[in-house]
This record gives C-alpha cells, sequence and structure tokens, in this order.
C-alpha cells in the first residue's frame, strides 16, 4: 500500500457572524481555498482527480452538493469531480481520510480534501429546523427514541455533562479560555499564520475594499474578569459563551498525493499521514469520544502520547480538550499552541482540515515531528490523524 502525503495546505482566516466574511457565498470561498491549494503547491490543476469537501450545513446556499460547486467557483477545470461530507464537526478531517485512504490505495494519485462553512448565511441547525418547522418530520426516528427515551441529543449538554463529569469549575474553564485567547493573539501577532491563510478580499460596509488576513475572532484585551462576567449557558451550568467554540465563517484544504502523484506533479511533500482512526462511542454525552480514539489511534500506531510533539484538539467547548489533556495525560504546553476555536472560530465543516493546516505549518514552523489531531463529533464520533512532519 502506498503512502499519503499532504503537499499544500491552506485556509482562510475565520469571519466572525456577520463579519469580515459574510459577503462571500461558500463556494466561492472554497474555491479561492482550492485556487490556493494548486497555486502553492504549483499542481497542474487537470491532474486533481477528486474533491472531498466537508461541509455541515448542507441547506441554501450549502446545497446540491457544495464540493462540485466549489470546483465550478474555482479555477479547476470542469473534469474535476466533487462530493460533499457530513460527519458533523469531523466533516473535513473525515474528507482528509477518505481522501487519504483513495491515494493509499492506489485507485487515484491526487486527491484534493477541504471543508467549509458560512455559519453567517447557513444558520447552524438550519438542516434540521427548516423541514422541522415545515411539517417534513425531524431527525430522531421511531427506534432511536426507543433506544434513547426521553433523550434530547444535544451538544451543549454533551459539554456540561463532561464538565460535571471530570469536576471542572467555572474558573477553570474560564482560564482555559482566556489561555486560547491569548495564544492566538500572540501567534497572530508573531505571524505564526502567515504562510497558511489565504488572502480574501473583501467589501467593507462603507464600500471600501480591504483584504482578510486575521481571524476576526480573536480578543486581544481578554481578561479573566471580564470572561467571569459572561452569562451561563445553562443556570445550573459551568459553560458560558466565552468557554465555547466561535460560530465562524471559513474554508480550508490540503492536497494528498501518494507516491505516484509526488512524481506526476514533481512536488516535495510537507507532511506524511501516520495514522488515521475514526470511532464512535456514547451519543448522550457524545463529546467524550476523542479521549477514546486517541487510545486506540495511538495503540494502532504503537505510539505513546508522549510521542507526539504537537497536538490540536478542537475547542468545541472548554470542558472538551481539558478533559482530553487529563484522559491522555498529554503535555498542556503541546496543546493547541496557536489558540484553538474558543479565540479563532470553529466553521463547523472547515474545522477538520483548517485545524490540519495549523498543525502541519506549526510542526514546521516549530521544527517538530509528529503532530496529532482530534475532533469532538455529533453522535458521539471522533476522528484521529497522526502526521509526521517531512
Amino acid at each position: 500500500m502506498s503512502a499519503a502525503y499532504i503537499v499544500a495546505a491552506a485556509r482562510t482566516a475565520g469571519g466572525r457572524k456577520g463579519g469580515r466574511l459574510a459577503g462571500w457565498h461558500p463556494a466561492d470561498l472554497a474555491g479561492k481555498v482550492l485556487d490556493a491549494l494548486v497555486d502553492r503547491s504549483g499542481a497542474d490543476p487537470s491532474a486533481i482527480e477528486d474533491v472531498v469537501l466537508g461541509c455541515v450545513g448542507q441547506a441554501g446556499e450549502q446545497a446540491c452538493n457544495i464540493a462540485r460547486n466549489a470546483v465550478l467557483a474555482s479555477k479547476l477545470p470542469e473534469s474535476v469531480p466533487g462530493t460533499s461530507v457530513d460527519r458533523q464537526c469531523g466533516s473535513s478531517q473525515q474528507a482528509l481520510h477518505f481522501a487519504a485512504a483513495t491515494v493509499m490505495s492506489g485507485v487515484m494519485d491526487v486527491v484534493v480534501a477541504a471543508g467549509v462553512e458560512s455559519m453567517s448565511r447557513v444558520p447552524m441547525g438550519l438542516p434540521i429546523a427548516l423541514p422541522y418547522k415545515n411539517g417534513m418530520g425531524f431527525y430522531v426516528s421511531p427506534a432511536m427514541a426507543a433506544r434513547y427515551p426521553g433523550i434530547q441529543f444535544s451538544q451543549f449538554a454533551g459539554a456540561e455533562m463532561i464538565a460535571k463529569k471530570y469536576g471542572f469549575t467555572r474558573d477553570q474553564l474560564d482560564r482555559f479560555g482566556y489561555e486560547s485567547h491569548k495564544k492566538g493573539a500572540a501567534a497572530i501577532k508573531a505571524g505564526a499564520f502567515g504562510e497558511e491563510i489565504v488572502p480574501i478580499e473583501i467589501t467593507l460596509a462603507d464600500g471600501a475594499k480591504d483584504t482578510h488576513l486575521a481571524d476576526e475572532g480573536v480578543r486581544y484585551d481578554a481578561t479573566l474578569e471580564g470572561m467571569a462576567n459572561v452569562k451561563l449557558l445553562a443556570e445550573d451550568g459551568v459553560i458560558t459563551a466565552a468557554t465555547s467554540s466561535q460560530i465562524c465563517d471559513g474554508a480550508s484544504g490540503v492536497l494528498i498525493c501518494n507516491e505516484a502523484g509526488l512524481k506526476r506533479l514533481g512536488v516535495a511533500p510537507i507532511a506524511q499521514i501516520r495514522s488515521m482512526t475514526v470511532t464512535g462511542g456514547d451519543p448522550v454525552i457524545m463529546l467524550e469520544e476523542p479521549l477514546f480514539a486517541t487510545d486506540k489511534a495511538l495503540k494502532r500506531a504503537g505510539m505513546k502520547i508522549d510521542d507526539i510533539d504537537l497536538y490540536e484538539v478542537n475547542e468545541a467547548f472548554a470542558p472538551v480538550p481539558m478533559a482530553w489533556l487529563r484522559h491522555t495525560g498529554a503535555d498542556p504546553d503541546k496543546l493547541n499552541v496557536h489558540g484553538g476555536a474558543i479565540a479563532l472560530g470553529h466553521p463547523l465543516g472547515a474545522s477538520g482540515t483548517k485545524l490540519m493546516t495549523t498543525l502541519v505549518h506549526a510542526l514546521k514552523r516549530h521544527n517538530k515531528r509528529y503532530g496529532l489531531q482530534t475532533m469532538c463529533e455529533g453522535g458521539g464520533l471522533a476522528n484521529v490523524t497522526i502526521v509526521e512532519r517531512v
């Protein structure tokens, strides 16, 4: 079986809800990332054999196979197909797994894995709420309801369950969120994201033109005192908006090749995909599965947590990476070193390849070898990817 290599990785800077990227149609935004992957790799666009793109809100502007629409909005030729993936927040990480498995098998040699989400233009939950409000049913089937009687599947409730299970206090969560903003602000000021971000031209409210280059959600003036004053999401809970991922617009992608693809394109890889794992667990607590998926991934890879140099664990809610740290015994100083979704935003279907883009660039910047990425996902799922910088 052939190896799978990442030869280019790019992302847009995140845009806040109704913010700097809200004027962009998601297909066009994803198309800009596809163009950037071609430009940065120097690849012949016609050599790309498929685009596998993650997107959670596949309705409205993100309906009708957003992957193919992104191709048609890019400079890729019409001969390049595309398919859309929904594994909830892990959608584009799963897209990466599908793309990597395809080139490893030799079925294809050059595949793009990408993701997009415009949470301004396609609000979170729209594909569920819109049909339900129009009398077209609900995603929970009678058999599901019988298996989980009285359960309302909720990521917010799951996050609170994790905080309670691991005994995290409001103050501990606030401190984690504060550190995310500090790290994100420091990374932007140091230019740590410079090589990974795709410049996006925008029109401001006054009609002036600008270029979007920095993640919009980072609070440079964040303080613990300010975070302590944010209202709780649940009256009897410990989580606030300040310790939850930010609603975000964005797109991201990676170009993946096997050895034959590297030769065809005449490019050098920046990382090799060493291990890919996906697991399912408790759909009620829902967001705890990255802990157990990481155990399985490390065992399959023949590695220990201390063998990994940098970790990207999605900050959907602060209790998730905090519980992951406690369970794995990982070094906190290796976690989300340039900040996470609490500061930088979580554009749902785009976050998988967004985090991978940040991870492979951080490995280069810090001269490290191994990186591990994992995501909690609706339904009690988790993907884990281990990569090696080359």
